[in-house]
């Protein structure tokens, strides 16, 4: 689990306090509305040399960022197109995350979409050096543009993409959950994550990649609050493997019995 320094810290950039170290800017991109009624916007993070911040399913260790999005007006729900993951090591570990930058696009759904949605959200992330500290941001966007934005669209351009193969995988329970091995058949696999969708609550470790001649092997295991093994059902695994070409998510996999 993430080894977080007891310090909680607030950024209020409309107000004009203090940034919390590692961060440099915190804002949120107006972004534009699609045709539908709903508004593609993003959430821009500007880091200090050095600092990371963490992708939706960190790993091993990390804090993954979570969102309050209850002062938005005319906005039922929120769907995030996250860019690919860096790999973020220290020490043995490794984590998924960013350096330097993030723009994190996201379109939101309006309640009525003959109205505009007005955004504003608390975001509750982990910033890293050589160590790693909480932090708070609230944050809010302005009218939306008339144009697409264009670093919007470059982070949307580098969102894994979504195909439709499915790996064949292993389901094994260990002592305190469920260890998942799954079959890649591109033996160039520079960094792999697992999740299990539609379950927060289930802690997932850094991914282990394991290199041969037909492929390669990517291994996580998954452990939920009661530290127990459980039934797993593989159509719920997103799988996203990352290559020299770029990279991809898979959704579920064929069990291997």
């Amino acid at each position: 689990m993430p080894l977080i320094a007891g310090l909680f810290l607030t950024v209020l950039p409309a107000f004009g306090q203090d940034l919390p170290p590692g961060l440099v800017a915190a804002r949120m991109l107006p972004g534009w509305t699609e045709p539908d009624g709903s508004r593609m916007a993003a959430i821009e993070l500007e880091l200090q040399p050095g600092w990371k911040t963490y992708w939706r399913s960190p790993g091993d260790s990390g804090l993954p960022p979570s969102f309050d999005w209850d002062a938005s007006k005319n906005l039922a729900d929120v769907t995030f197109h996250w860019p690919a993951p860096q790999a973020i090591r220290s020490g043995d570990s490794l984590t998924m995350g960013y350096h330097d930058r993030l723009v994190l696009p996201f379109t939101a759904h309006p309640v009525d979409p003959a109205q505009p949605v007005e955004l504003s959200a608390k975001m509750d992330l982990g910033l890293c050096e050589n160590i790693c500290v909480p932090a708070h941001v609230e944050i809010a966007a302005d009218d939306a543009a008339t144009a697409p934005d264009p670093k919007i669209t470059a982070a949307l351009d580098s969102v894994p993409e979504p195909v439709a193969q499915k790996p064949v995988c292993r389901v094994e329970d260990i002592e305190d959950g469920v260890r998942v091995s799954v079959t890649l058949p591109d033996e160039k696999v520079e960094l792999a994550a697992m999740e299990l969708k539609g379950q927060p609550k289930i802690w997932v470790s850094g991914t282990d990649i394991i290199e041969n001649a037909d492929g390669a092997i990517a291994t996580a295991d998954f452990v939920p609050p009661n530290g127990a093994p459980f039934p797993l059902d593989p159509a719920l695994l997103t799988m996203t493997v990352i290559g020299p070409d770029g990279a991809v998510e898979m959704q579920g996999c064929l069990q291997d019995d």
